[in-house]
């Protein structure tokens, strides 16, 4: 299977890097990623998927579903953008190809690139094989705050899956073994009175004061919140531009995270309650709109075992002289401390790398990593594990413009070429070996015993689409 596998992604890598250039261009947002989903549903098609549009009731999720049977193995891809970071590909100097336009600040055209080309490339050795079994490829929308994976989830879209695989663009290769923070986002809105703000000041109710006296709260909360909680926000509404007004509208975006759900859940319920005390210290009215949340990450050793013995026989992207010469004119733009972080994160020792070629140490320490993803609701209803592979220079940090600039580098190429052949030969292993999905299962229904799955998000909440 894996010489098949590997001469596949050989012989046709050029079309799909293509394709991942295709959408880096695109560069949509969440929920509107039009033309990237369509470009994968054509693909798919192409290569004689089964292709289902409108997963979930999202106009930008698909599922393609090739074979029949058991077991069911899906691929995760994802090709969202982000606000603000448009940027010119290969320059190492800001350069945005406009103002204030998307880029892909995570590389999402990489990671939906490779993970669609390994699942046309596992169907290809499914079909030269003979070999039984359902394979699915999941184009996820909306990750970058939208929780599209958590509304799949909700769905049922999961159902009858009996292991996910995916990845994510990095300075590094490796298999992640960490565990990450579950999160919930909601606004809070306060209506008060407008007046005059010299002539009659009393008759105003400001919800700008509300506001203020809420993060005043909130703020003083932190002293009492868990240790691995988080509280962000934003004031997305400040009641309007003229201070000679006492505004009557204004809006604050929360953000909260913890290392499991009801954690979050439990803040949450605390921060609505400074929420109204703060209207009621000012005489406004006070609403809450839940937003988005999305579930911390349920490891699961069997696989990621699976997907580490994959990428030592495959491994990572090797640097040739035009690669390294493009990463040093990146590596200039950085911090000290931007790469002495990228190497304390993973706990490894500091060298003069540009690019990573080399492998992680696998460990079976769960540590915890500080961010979110939706993938985090997929591994609480299917077993499921991730890689990382190197695409970018060392220190390149996520959700920055050198990281847009980087993701059609031949180098990042390479990385998704790469990780094709890991997600599609452990993606074969688990069709040709049952035993190691059994395992997987009895792990994650050990794990899961303790902490059955609920949604986070409420079933009256629907995608903003």
């Amino acid at each position: 299977m894996k010489a098949i596998i590997d001469r596949y992604i050989d012989a046709h890598g050029l079309r799909f890097c293509e394709l991942a250039d295709d959408i880096w261009g695109f560069a949509e947002l969440k929920f509107a990623e039009h033309q990237s989903c369509e470009t994968h549903a054509l693909a798919l098609e192409q290569e004689g998927f089964r292709v289902q549009r409108e997963l979930g009731g999202m106009p930008t999720a698909l599922l393609g579903e090739y074979g029949s049977g058991e077991p069911v193995i899906a691929l995760l891809g994802e090709y969202d953008a982000l606000p603000g970071l448009s940027q010119t590909a290969g320059s190492p100097e800001r350069h945005p190809l406009q103002h204030q336009g998307p880029g892909h600040g995570c590389g999402h055209n990489l990671l939906g690139g490779a993970s669609l080309l390994a699942a046309i490339a596992l169907k290809h050795a499914m079909v030269e094989k003979g070999l039984g079994g359902t394979l699915r490829y999941y184009g996820c929308p909306a990750e970058e705050g939208g929780s599209g994976k958590t509304f799949l989830v909700r769905a049922g879209a999961f159902d009858g899956v009996d292991a996910a695989l995916t990845w994510h663009p990095d300075s590094f290769n490796g298999v992640s073994t960490f565990s990450n923070l579950a999160n919930l986002q909601a606004y809070f809105r306060f209506a008060g009175r407008a007046s005059h703000a010299a002539i009659s000041p009393h008759l105003g109710r400001s919800a700008l004061d509300a506001v203020e006296l809420m993060n005043v709260g909130s703020n003083y909360l932190r002293e009492h919140m868990p240790a691995d909680t988080r509280l962000h926000y934003a004031i997305t509404d400040s009641g309007g531009r003229s201070p000679s007004v006492v505004p009557h509208h204004a809006e604050v975006l929360y953000l909260m995270r913890g290392g499991e759900m009801n954690t979050v859940l439990d803040l949450f319920e605390r921060v609505k309650k400074v929420a109204a005390g703060a209207a009621l210290m000012t005489e406004t009215q006070m609403s809450v709109q839940f937003d988005r949340a999305t579930s911390s990450v349920l490891g699961n050793f069997t696989l990621e075992k699976l997907l580490q013995e994959c990428l030592e026989q495959t491994g990572g992207a090797q640097a040739d002289e035009d690669d390294q010469r493009l990463g040093r004119q990146f590596r200039a733009t950085f911090s000290d401390e931007d790469i002495a972080s990228a190497y304390s994160d993973l706990g490894l020792a500091r060298d003069d790398s540009v690019l990573h070629q080399g492998i992680v140490p696998f460990t079976e320490e769960r540590q915890r990593v500080y961010a979110s993803s939706d993938v985090g609701d997929v591994s609480r209803v299917v077993p499921t594990a991730q890689l990382y592979m190197a695409c970018y220079a060392i220190g390149t940090a996520f959700h920055s413009w050198q990281m847009v600039a980087q993701g059609k580098s031949a180098f990042a190429h390479k990385g998704m070429l790469q990780t094709a052949k890991v997600l599609a030969n452990a993606g074969a292993a688990l069709l040709t070996d049952t035993t190691r999905v059994k395992a997987a299962w009895e792990e994650f229904a050990a794990l899961s015993v303790d902490t059955p799955y609920r949604c986070p998000i409420p079933s009256d909440v629907l995608p903003p689409v």
